[in-house]
């Protein structure tokens, strides 16, 4: 026998192009207090300091540094661009190390004082 009721149709979410979001959007929230939790939550952006430091971001500000380094060497002491370079390979692998303990000391501060404010 023949359904009688038509079923049920979904909205179809994909763009006239063809593509489907994967992730589709959230339903209305269900309450006030959801509601409120989700405008808090896109207001506030991760804070750079909340992620911990990487090597990869310690090695560009050596590298940002010791690229200026070499050109300070070169314009103010007159060094040749070889001795310079060298200067600059030195620095480069101070700074890398130096920069990256430095960042992961204060993150753990931060990280520490923050644990303590949710805790009280």
């Amino acid at each position: 026998m023949a359904q009688t009721r038509k079923k049920r149709q979904r909205k179809r979410r994909g763009t006239q192009g063809g593509r489907v979001d994967a992730s589709p959007r959230a339903g209305r929230p269900r309450s006030r207090a959801e509601a409120k939790d989700r405008a808090r939550a896109r207001r506030r952006p991760t804070a750079r300091g909340d992620q911990p430091p990487t090597w990869r971001n310690s090695f560009i500000r050596g590298l940002f540094a010791a690229v200026v380094f070499v050109v300070l060497v070169i314009l103010i002491f007159g060094e040749s661009f070889g001795t310079a370079l060298i200067f600059g390979v030195f620095m480069l692998a101070f700074y890398v190390p130096a920069g990256y303990y430095i960042d992961m000391t204060l993150w753990r501060r931060r990280e520490r004082a923050r644990i303590r404010a949710r805790s009280e």
